[in-house]
C-alpha cells in the first residue's frame, strides 16, 4: 500500500543521522515490546507479513510522530484487537476484561531464545522456471496496490537489469493476506539514479533493490 511507510525518495524529512554509539535499546520498554511482539507472534494468530501490514495501516501522522518501536506497539495491538485476542477496552484499562480466545501454548523463554537464534527459511520450491536472468533488461510495474507490497514507490515504472536471482521465496503480497506462500522468483535489480530520479539522480550511483517477479515486466514489454 502506498502510506507514510514508504519514504524513500520522499524529501523534507532532513538528512539521516546516525547515533553514535548507539545502545540496542533506549529505554527499557523497547525491551518489552520486542519481547511481546515476539511472544504474540509465536501464537500463530498472524504471520511475518500480515505483522508488517499493521505497522504500515497507522495513520501517517501517527505513524511518521512513532519512534521504532512505539510503531512495533502500535501495530501489535491493531493485531491483537483483529484476531480476537483483546479489546480496545482492555488495551485501554491495562488488564483483561474478559476470558482469554483460546490460542497455542504461548512459548517459554528458552523456546524462543532457540526460535530466534535458528531463524525461519522463507525460500521455497518455484512453481515455475524463471523469467529473468541475471543482465536482462526489466521495467518495475507501476501498481498501487491496498495490501502489502514490497516494491518501493520510487521503483515503479522505472527500468533497469537483473543483477542476481536469488531464487524462489514466500511472496510476502500473498501472505500478507494469508493466501498461503504463494513462492515466486525474487530477483536484485540494479537502477541508474538517473532512471530513478531524472537529470537531478547523482550519475555516479546505482541503487540495487530486491524485486519479486510479478513485481516486474520484460522491457520493451
Amino acid at each position: 500500500m502506498n502510506g507514510g511507510h514508504d519514504l524513500g525518495s520522499m524529501m523534507g524529512f532532513g538528512p539521516v543521522v546516525a547515533e553514535a554509539d548507539e545502545p540496542v535499546f533506549h529505554a527499557a520498554w523497547e525491551k518489552r515490546v520486542l519481547a511481546l511482539r515476539n511472544a504474540a507472534g509465536a501464537l500463530g494468530e498472524w504471520n511475518i507479513d500480515m505483522a508488517r501490514h499493521a505497522n504500515e495501516t497507522l495513520h501517517p501522522v501517527d505513524y511518521l510522530s512513532s519512534s521504532y518501536y512505539e510503531t512495533w506497539l502500535k501495530g501489535l495491538e491493531k493485531l491483537v484487537v483483529a484476531h480476537g485476542l483483546a479489546t480496545p477496552e482492555e488495551i485501554a484499562a491495562g488488564r483483561a476484561l474478559h476470558p482469554a480466545k483460546p490460542t497455542r501454548p504461548p512459548p517459554t523463554a528458552a523456546a524462543m531464545a532457540e526460535a530466534l537464534a535458528r531463524g525461519t527459511p522463507y525460500d521455497r520450491p518455484p512453481l515455475s522456471p524463471a523469467l529473468f536472468a541475471v543482465a536482462d533488461e526489466v521495467r518495475a510495474l507501476n501498481i498501487n496496490p491496498q495490501g502489502h507490497t514490497r516494491l518501493p514507490r520510487y521503483a515503479r515504472g522505472r527500468r533497469g537489469h537483473v543483477e542476481k536471482v536469488h531464487g524462489a521465496f514466500v511472496f510476502p503480497d500473498a501472505n500478507a493476506r494469508r493466501l498461503g506462500p504463494s513462492p515466486q522468483w525474487l530477483y536484485c535489480i540494479r537502477f541508474s539514479a538517473a532512471e530513478l530520479w531524472g537529470r537531478d539522480g547523482d550519475p555516479g550511483l546505482d541503487l540495487s533493490i530486491d524485486a519479486w517477479e510479478s513485481y516486474l515486466e520484460g522491457f520493451p514489454a
